[in-house]
């Protein structure tokens, strides 16, 4: 019998790549994400970042650090010389302007599929580095719900990656 201790929160054992697409969340064309931890205590989240195109997703900024881990496919960043593929691990300082790019040919793969934990926030900015959108753990819950009951999962279907 496993004694669940008052405070302490359940773990969170699933597959990360779901057998059901509606898991994926929109975040822009050919652009989803899979809400894997969503932790309103420390402001971060831990998702698979799916991309079935080429080009440009976005130019961003983190407050704080990311870790990710390229599952499938390749991508980089403009302002670097380096290519993340698969099976790569990449650190990204905080407060660095980084632009991702996934390029047409990245390995041969169909799609790019990388785990991001995300402490902070992103903060999107133009070419003169002005903020034009935000994200944090908030917007991707609200993402997740309004998502979720649209496809027929129901909105609290996000409750159990919230910690």
């Amino acid at each position: 019998m496993i004694v669940q201790l008052p405070g302490i929160q359940r773990e969170i054992a699933m597959p990360a790549i779901p057998d059901d697409e509606r898991v994926w969340v929109p975040q822009a064309p050919n652009v989803w994400f899979r809400p894997l931890l969503l932790n309103t205590v420390t402001g971060s989240w831990c998702n698979l970042l799916r991309v079935r195109r080429s080009g440009v997703l976005s130019r961003h900024i983190h407050p704080s650090w990311v870790t990710g881990y390229v599952i499938r496919g390749a991508w980089r960043y403009l302002e670097h010389d380096w290519v993340a593929r698969e099976g790569s691990f990449v650190y990204e300082p905080p407060g660095e302007i980084h632009t991702l790019v996934v390029d047409e040919a990245a390995d041969g793969a169909q799609e790019m599929i990388t785990l991001f934990n995300i402490h902070g926030a992103m903060v999107y900015v133009d070419e003169d580095g002005r903020q034009t959108g935000y994200e944090d753990v908030f917007s991707k819950i609200a993402m997740c719900r309004r998502h979720y009951e649209a496809v027929g999962l129901g909105a609290a279907a996000v409750d159990e990656l919230i910690r």
